[in-house]
């Protein structure tokens, strides 16, 4: 007698409901997450077993390069729909270039930096910024692709803010100057958290030059601003 053959049928399942939710967890991590700013350089922190996490909003970053290089970002409000009188990144970043260029024509009336309004939008936009005043109409005329690349090149001499070690604020050097303009720049919230410590961090690699690490506390000292944060990397048993 001849084996029955049963006969198969396709297994059909419909995705539609899978996609959909898919789509809607992916909306929502976009939405509530918060992305890195891309940096210049990539720095390799020292360790410590400090656990204590650092703002990402009404927050200035001091970025050292392990060439001694120093850069700044600055992040506004996080949540400007439960707070819409509040600051956002990209107004805050450009009052701050308003501010700063502002302060160093001052200083230099000879040399002074002339942006339009064009040139601070394309700032507003800039996460981690870090060139001398004088540089900065050509930088900001670039495409970002050749922004990218100029910012990353750590040899160059347009590249950093310049740093030294200042005291006289009558006189006050470019670091000097972008972190008075960040502190007055309006945002009531960003000034006290730099006020409590909790709106400065700097970040410098584990090989960084000890003269130019010294040579920003020294100067944040200088301004009055002796609260801050030194960013880390968690210790762990190997180390």
């Amino acid at each position: 007698m001849g084996k029955v053959k049963i006969k198969r049928k396709s297994t059909l399942i419909d995705m539609t409901a899978m996609s959909d939710v898919t789509v809607l967890l992916l909306t929502f991590f976009m939405l509530t997450s918060t992305f890195l700013q891309k940096e210049p350089v990539t720095v390799i922190t020292p360790a410590s077993v400090s656990e204590e996490k650092v703002s990402t909003s009404n927050v200035v970053n001091v970025l050292v390069s392990p060439e001694g290089k120093v850069f700044l970002s600055v992040a506004g409000e996080a949540d400007l729909a439960n707070n819409p009188e509040s600051w956002g990144s990209e107004p805050l970043r450009k009052e701050i270039l308003k501010n700063a260029v502002a302060r160093y024509n001052q200083l230099h009336p000879s040399k002074k930096v002339v942006l339009t309004e064009q040139d601070a939008d394309v700032f507003a936009k800039i996460g981690s910024f870090g060139v001398p005043f004088q540089a900065l109409p050509t930088f900001l005329r670039l495409s970002q692709t050749e922004q990218d690349k100029v910012i990353s090149d750590m040899s160059r001499a347009d590249v950093g803010i310049p740093i030294d070690d200042n005291t006289d604020l009558n006189t006050p050097n470019e670091f000097q100057i972008w972190m008075q303009a960040i502190y007055s720049s309006g945002n009531d919230n960003l000034q006290a958290q730099m006020k409590k410590g909790e709106g400065i961090a700097v970040k410098a690699d584990q090989i960084t030059p000890y003269s130019t690490v010294h040579h920003v506390l020294d100067n944040l000292q200088t301004l009055k601003m002796n609260k801050f944060s030194l960013l880390t990397a968690l210790k762990t048993e190997s180390d």
